[in-house]
This record gives C-alpha cells, sequence and structure tokens, in this order.
C-alpha cells in the first residue's frame, strides 16, 4: 500500500515540476518574447533591442537551461524515491 502511495507522490511532484517549468518557458517567450518586447526594445543586448533577442533566442536558451534544471530535480526526485539507475 505504502508503494502505490509512493508513486503516486511521486508523480504528483513529477507534474508539479513539469507544470512550473513549463509556465516559466511560456512567460519568457510569450511575455517577454511578444507582449512586453515593445517595452524590453529600449534594453539593448549585444547590439539587439532585447524584446527581439527573447523572441528570437532567448526562449529557447531558456528552454535548453530549463531541460538542465527538469534533469536534475529528477534526479534528486528519483534519489529521494529510491527509483534511481543503479
Amino acid at each position: 500500500m505504502s508503494q502505490k502511495r509512493d508513486l503516486k507522490e511521486y508523480w504528483k511532484r513529477n507534474l508539479r515540476y513539469v507544470a512550473i517549468l513549463l509556465a516559466i518557458w511560456f512567460a519568457v517567450s510569450y511575455g517577454a518574447g511578444i507582449m512586453f518586447a515593445d517595452a524590453l526594445d529600449s534594453i539593448k543586448l549585444a547590439g539587439f533591442p532585447l524584446g527581439f533577442w527573447f523572441a528570437n533566442q532567448g526562449s529557447e536558451i531558456i528552454f535548453v537551461l530549463l531541460i538542465v534544471v527538469y534533469v536534475k530535480l529528477m534526479n534528486n526526485l528519483d534519489h529521494e524515491f529510491d527509483v534511481h539507475e543503479k
């Protein structure tokens, strides 16, 4: 019975991680790249307006960083629930 509860908790936390990370990616790609692009364009990054940069490169870089964060979170979760690769 406790193993079934542990698996439910494992997947509940996994889905929470995914939801949070996708919300961050959405906020960066849609918010910074589209909604607030005009306001961010007053800031320059490597000679380019920041809104333009987020729309073209920023969301992809953030996505890759979020993948790294997700791998770290899941490795910690796997060790916590003792389902990691040995």
